[in-house]
């Protein structure tokens, strides 16, 4: 049973993480032929405060400020 885990900053519309969920599981059915009922996956967000990248978080500018 293939088991994927995503981490994804919040902020994606419920259509976004449907769309993604199904293309993975496309790609992960085609790779390794798995059957589509056992592919697993996993969406994790995390608020953009939680999340930094060369020093900084990834919360929108205006918010940095405080």
């Amino acid at each position: 049973m293939p088991i994927v885990e995503i981490t994804l900053i919040e902020g994606r519309t419920a259509d976004a993480k449907r769309r993604l969920i199904a293309k993975v599981t496309d790609a992960i059915v085609e790779a390794i032929e798995a059957p589509r009922d056992s592919v697993r996956i996993i969406l994790r967000e995390i608020p953009a405060l939680h999340f930094g990248a060369g020093g900084k978080t990834k919360e929108k500018p205006e918010a940095q400020s405080g």
